[in-house]
C-alpha cells in the first residue's frame, strides 16, 4: 500500500515538473521573443533611422504577458512581494489567524481582479491595435486569466492553511537552532 503511495507520488511529482518545465519554456520564449523585437528594432532604428512599428506593438504585447505570466510562476512558487516584519515575530495562533486575514483579503483581491478583467476584456472586444490589428481582448485576456490562477493558488493555500495545527505555523526557533541551519546551508 506505501509503495502505491510512492509510485503515486512519483508520477504526480513528474507531472508538476514536466508542467512546470514546460510553463517555464513558454515565459522564456515570451521574454527572448520581446528582446528579440526590442533589440531588432533597436538595430533599425540606428542603422536606417527608421523602426518596424509592429515589432514595437509586439514587443509591448509580449511585455504585457511575460509580466502576468510571470505573476502566476511566482504565485505558485511563493515568491510574489511579501512584507512579512511583523508577522515573523508571531507564532502560533496569532499567526494563523493573521495568515488567513491576509489569504482571505489576497483572494478577494484576486476576484476583484478577475471580474474587472473579464469586463475589461469585454469593453475591448471590438476593439484592434494600430500596427498589427490584433484584437485587443486577446491581449488583456491575460489579466483575468492571471488572477483566475493566482485565485485558485490563494484558495489552496488558503485550505492548506487552515487544515495545519496551530503549532505547526511559523515555529518558534532557538538562536542555536538557527545557527545550525545558516552553517547547514553553507
Amino acid at each position: 500500500m506505501a509503495n502505491e503511495q510512492d509510485t503515486s507520488a512519483q508520477k504526480e511529482e513528474e507531472q508538476t515538473s514536466k508542467g512546470r518545465f514546460l510553463f517555464e519554456i513558454f515565459c522564456a520564449v515570451i521574454f527572448l521573443g520581446m528582446i528579440g523585437l526590442v533589440t531588432y528594432n533597436a538595430f533599425l532604428r540606428y542603422a536606417f533611422r527608421s523602426s518596424f512599428p509592429p515589432s514595437e506593438e509586439w514587443a509591448r504585447f509580449l511585455f504585457i504577458y511575460v509580466t502576468f505570466f510571470g505573476a502566476i510562476e511566482a504565485f505558485y512558487h511563493h515568491r510574489h512581494i511579501a512584507v512579512d516584519l511583523v508577522t515573523d515575530k508571531l507564532h502560533g495562533m496569532p499567526r494563523k489567524i493573521i495568515d488567513i486575514i491576509a489569504h482571505i483579503c489576497s483572494i478577494a483581491a484576486m476576484l476583484l481582479l478577475f471580474v474587472g478583467g473579464i469586463e475589461y476584456v469585454k469593453q475591448t472586444i471590438d476593439t484592434y491595435s494600430v500596427s498589427t490589428n490584433i484584437n485587443m481582448s486577446i491581449i488583456n485576456s491575460s489579466l483575468p486569466i492571471c488572477a483566475g490562477v493566482a485565485l485558485v493558488l490563494f484558495l489552496k493555500d488558503l485550505y492548506k492553511l487552515i487544515r495545519t495545527p496551530a503549532e505547526l505555523v511559523n515555529p518558534k526557533v532557538s538562536k542555536e537552532e538557527k545557527i545550525a541551519e545558516f552553517i547547514k546551508d553553507m
